[in-house]
Order: C-alpha cells, then sequence, then structure tokens
C-alpha cells in the first residue's frame, strides 16, 4: 500500500461522522427497551454527545427483520417528546429521526429535527419527499427490498450493487424532484435490509460504486445479523468488536458516515485507526 493510499484512507477516517442509534422501541434487535423511558434516552443521548457523535438517529418503530408495523400515534407519542428534548439539550448536535411515516417526519421537523432517515427510501409513504423539501431537511434515502416483515425471506438480486444502485438513483431524483437539495441527500446501500449475508459483504466491498452516484454515503453494520453469521456470535450486543472493525472497513471503502450502536467504542476504534495511518502516510 503505497503513501498516497494511507493518505486517502486517513483522511476518510479524519472526516467520516458517526451517527448514534437511539432507538425508543421495546423491540429493537439489539437495544429494545434500554431507552423506552424518557429519562433513560435522555441518559443515552449525553453519553453520545459526551464522546462526539455527530448526529443522533431517533427511532420509534423497530424495523428488524420479522418486526410489526406500529400506529402513527404510538410513533409520535414514542419521537415527539424525546427530540423536543434533545434539541433544547443539545443544540449543537444534529437530531435525526428514523421513519418512513411522512407525519412522523412532519411533526419531528416541526420540533427541531434536521434530518430523516427513511429505511423505505420514500416509497413507503412518497409524500415524505415533500415533506422533508419544505423544511430543507437532510435526508437518507436508504435500498430495501420488501418489509421489514418479509425482506428477509430469501431475498434475490440478479446483480445485488447494480439494482441497489438503480433504486437509490431513481429515488434520488424524486427527492430532487420534490425540492430537496442535492447536498443535503444521503444515500444508505440497506446492509441486512432484504439481502443474504453474502449480499452485504459484497455491498460494503463495492461502496465506491455507490460513491460514483455524487452522494454521501451512509453504512448501518452494526451489530447486524450478519456480523453473527459470521462471527458464531448469536447475542447482537456482544458484536461490537467485530462491528468496529467493520466500520473502519466501511470507511475506508468510501463510507462517510457509519451507524453505530457503541459510539465510544466507535470513536475510539477510530482514532486508534488514525494513529497508525498518521505513521505510515509519514
Amino acid at each position: 500500500m503505497d503513501r498516497q493510499l494511507y493518505n486517502e484512507i486517513f483522511d476518510r477516517l479524519e472526516n467520516a461522522k458517526v451517527m448514534g442509534v437511539l432507538n425508543i422501541t421495546p423491540d429493537s434487535f439489539s437495544d429494545g427497551g434500554i431507552n423506552f423511558d424518557l429519562g433513560d434516552a435522555v441518559d443515552s443521548a449525553k453519553e453520545m454527545v459526551h464522546h462526539n457523535v455527530d448526529i443522533l438517529d431517533i427511532g420509534g418503530e423497530s424495523t428488524r427483520p420479522g418486526a410489526r408495523n406500529i400506529t402513527l400515534e404510538s410513533e409520535l407519542h414514542r419521537v415527539i417528546p424525546v427530540v423536543r428534548l434533545l434539541v433544547k439539550k443539545f443544540p449543537q448536535t444534529n437530531i435525526s429521526v428514523d421513519t418512513y411515516k411522512s407525519e412522523v417526519a412532519r411533526q419531528a421537523l416541526i420540533s427541531g429535527a434536521t434530518w430523516i432517515n427513511d429505511i423505505s427510501g420514500g416509497t413507503f409513504s412518497p409524500d415524505i419527499f415533500d415533506t422533508v423539501a419544505k423544511h430543507d431537511a437532510t435526508m437518507v434515502i436508504m435500498h430495501i427490498k420488501g418489509t421489514p416483515r418479509n425482506m428477509q425471506k430469501n431475498p434475490q438480486y440478479d446483480d445485488v450493487i447494480a439494482e441497489i444502485a438503480e433504486f437509490l438513483e431513481k429515488q434520488t431524483e424524486k427527492a430532487i424532484n420534490a425540492g430537496v437539495q442535492k447536498e443535503k441527500i444521503i444515500i444508505d446501500p440497506g446492509i441486512g435490509f432484504g439481502k443474504k449475508y453474502e449480499h452485504n459483504i459484497t455491498i460494503l466491498n463495492n461502496l465506491d460504486k455507490f460513491k460514483a452516484l455524487g452522494y454521501k454515503v451512509l453504512v448501518g453494520t452494526s451489530r447486524k445479523s450478519f456480523i453473527g453469521y459470521y462471527t458464531d456470535e448469536q447475542d447482537a450486543a456482544k458484536r461490537d468488536p467485530a462491528s468496529f472493525i467493520s466500520f473502519i472497513w466501511s470507511i475506508a471503502m468510501g463510507a462517510d458516515i457509519i451507524r453505530v450502536h457503541d459510539v465510544a467504542g466507535t470513536v475510539q476504534t477510530l482514532r486508534m485507526a488514525k494513529v497508525f495511518l498518521a505513521d505510515k502516510a509519514k
């Protein structure tokens, strides 16, 4: 590996942003129930902010494989009080809401959130693009095949990279046509959302294909089942060491933002990786 490549990877690590997961749910695959109480949610957010998280991503509905939908009222009840409180307590931190419902997005943005992270890429609620545009917000457009209830039932692709890229290109065009600013669009290939284990590895090894679309790329590998498969770790909460490796790899391959559960461990990992690369880049 030559010095120029070391420098490029160092720069990617230096500029990478960390999105911390804050699930206000009783049933998320890794941390369900931990932050269901408002006070617990604030404490978790405070800890992540202390470790210099860049974006707090608040989710009120589990999107794990097999998850059932919840009502609009339930999601609003879970999410909006947390958004309002975190906007006041941490005004320097970007507040994101993980939702595919346009009404949740609308109320979250009114309450002070500045990002919407849509796992459906605008396909479950097409008017969500109009909502994001109206509030001049940042939007994460993710690829999913199917729905959370059925997405892992033997997903098939002829060309996984080309098909995801085509989807993202189509949905980003719709977002721009609705008025979302191109520079405020982030794309996510959707690790684990309608993908077999080997699909996820192929995606992570070809992030440059998604970067070529002209948008920043977000990757969410944290604690996911493909990591459990390759490491033989069934307990999602114990998959952080392998997750940290996947973060470094993703950034080296082109990811601009990583979505993580353990912010403190992630920041520590990134710092150590930069130490080695800085030495090699001299």
